[in-house]
């Protein structure tokens, strides 16, 4: 019996430092060339051990796996078009040296799913975030030139993170978890409303203001929720799909609602991502249903990066294309950007369920995960870009075990 509480407890210090690595929270203060805080190969050897480790215990547990890899086929199939994006990209070097980033998302997301449950889940997330917020205290007082942003945001927190953004969106989701996290004691209220207000206002010195707005529409949304979850015979899936659309237009509305009040300037563009945008579509008019090869539009030296920076400002040159649906399709086309709809529009549909159907707060995780990504990725691209947290989370969400609904169904569904 110890002996497995000791495997049980080792085996959860294993996925928060699998979470920890992919919000690249490892790579404190490493930009492009300069050295971070830790080796790089000490990075290397997180990054081969999670997917090693991963790999292991899905092989283990292989029984398990193959139930839940059959409960989103559409996704498969994105993360197929991508494993194979290589042999129609435009720079098939680049893309198949990156691939490995995609396994390793995929494996990881697939291991969380078959080994923990939602709620299980919700708490390990929880506590992997509330350790980037506690360590990025750490960082930016003791290391300020690493924690803040030097030149380009002066002052912005970036903490343990790569980027002031990726620091303010993981203090969302650090907030959500944390909102929906279930207090049995004062203790654990303590711990829950100290790091969700803490989380929250984290966002404030990272400058993130989409952040801002992300997480107090999302948790008004989760608020609105679990208070008046309607009955009736109109279907709450489409009305609350109708809710995640006015969120989505919300977030452009409200970041930029001095730009759109005022028409003035160079931020009546979105910061530069109208002209962007409009070149990337120009060129998706070539490759409309495949795209051009995972991260091939964006790899280094690339023209169409050149070219597409260039539409916003002389010697510019973005790293995205600060859209995740955008850059969605410019890695895997119209076709793999269909995949993807259909698949998030089912994992949504079964998140609603498993939501509505309980009154356990830990049971609207999936629910607050979708919402998350499908307003986080409006203005930043977060969905497959390198190894990343986000898409990671998606997999895990789509994969986990929420056909178990709870015995009170919604009477519309």
């Amino acid at each position: 019996m110890r002996k497995r509480k000791h495997l049980e407890l080792a085996e959860q210090v294993f996925v928060i430092i699998g979470l920890t690595f992919f919000t690249r929270g490892f790579e404190v203060g490493r930009n492009g060339d300069v050295d971070g805080l830790l080796p790089i190969v000490f990075v290397t050897i997180i990054r081969y051990s999670v997917w090693a480790i991963s790999t292991f215990l899905i092989c283990v547990r292989w029984k398990k796996a193959l139930v839940a890899i059959t409960r989103d086929v559409f996704i498969l199939m994105l993360v197929l078009i991508m494993l194979t994006s290589f042999v129609w990209s435009v720079y098939p070097n680049f893309t198949l040296k990156n691939m490995p980033e995609v396994w390793q998302m995929v494996t990881f997301g697939l291991y969380f799913a078959i080994s923990y449950s939602v709620k299980q889940q919700l708490k390990l997330v929880a506590t992997t975030l509330a350790l980037g917020v506690i360590f990025s205290i750490f960082v930016v007082f003791l290391y300020p030139t690493i924690g803040k942003h030097l030149y380009d945001h002066p002052g912005a927190w970036k903490g343990i993170y790569d980027y002031k953004n990726t620091f303010g969106s993981m203090m969302v989701l650090s907030s959500l978890a944390f909102y929906l996290l279930k207090s049995e004691n004062q203790i654990h209220r303590l711990y829950k409303w100290g790091f969700f207000w803490l989380s929250i206002s984290m966002i404030l010195p990272s400058n993130s203001k989409t952040s801002l707005i992300i997480s107090l529409i999302i948790i008004f949304t989760l608020y609105f929720y679990r208070r008046y979850r309607w009955r009736g015979k109109i279907s709450v899936f489409y009305l609350d799909i109708g809710v995640l659309i006015i969120g989505c237009v919300a977030t452009i509305v409200l970041t930029f609602w001095v730009s759109i009040l005022t028409g003035l300037g160079k931020d009546v563009t979105l910061t530069g991502r109208l002209p962007m945008w409009h070149f990337i579509f120009t060129q998706l008019q070539e490759r409309p249903w495949l795209g051009f090869g995972r991260g091939a539009f964006w790899a280094s030296g690339s023209n169409f990066a050149i070219a597409a920076g260039k539409a916003v400002s002389e010697g510019y040159v973005p790293p995205h294309a600060h859209n995740g649906y955008i850059d969605l399709i410019l890695d895997s086309g119209l076709i793999g950007l269909s995949f993807f709809i259909i698949s998030f529009i089912l994992v949504y549909n079964r998140a609603l369920k498993f939501a509505y159907g309980s009154k356990n707060s830990e049971d609207y995780w999936p629910l607050a995960v979708l919402l998350f990504l499908s307003l986080n990725n409006m203005m930043e691209s977060y969905f497959t870009r390198l190894a990343n947290i986000y898409f990671v989370m998606y997999i895990t969400t789509a994969l986990s075990a929420m056909s178990k609904i709870p015995q009170k169904k919604l009477n519309s569904q």
